[in-house]
């Protein structure tokens, strides 16, 4: 029986490495939006998150994201990230 090799991806808030479906998809799309992507398959750059916010506030701290797009990421995104978060996890 061969075991299927799972996809990890590290954390940008925590910098830990988990298992791609336990983390959601941040996306700067080649327009230049900035936007969750809660599926995983949008087109553009993209930068793995752990489903908390926590981990969004330490990335946000560190500009980790701005880091990885290699642009700013204004403050409203990641506002509109964090409810998005929010409703995500009820």
């Amino acid at each position: 029986m061969v075991t299927k090799r799972v996809p990890l991806r590290k954390c940008t808030g925590c910098g830990e490495m988990k298992p791609k479906k336990e983390l959601v998809r941040v996306v700067r799309s080649p327009e230049g939006e900035i936007s969750l992507d809660l599926v995983g398959r949008a087109a553009g750059r993209g930068a793995y998150i752990c489903r908390n916010i926590a981990c969004l506030q330490a990335a946000r701290k560190a500009k980790r994201l701005e880091r990885s797009f290699s642009c700013a990421v204004p403050a409203e995104v990641y506002d509109r990230m964090e409810q998005e978060l929010a409703q995500d996890g009820q």
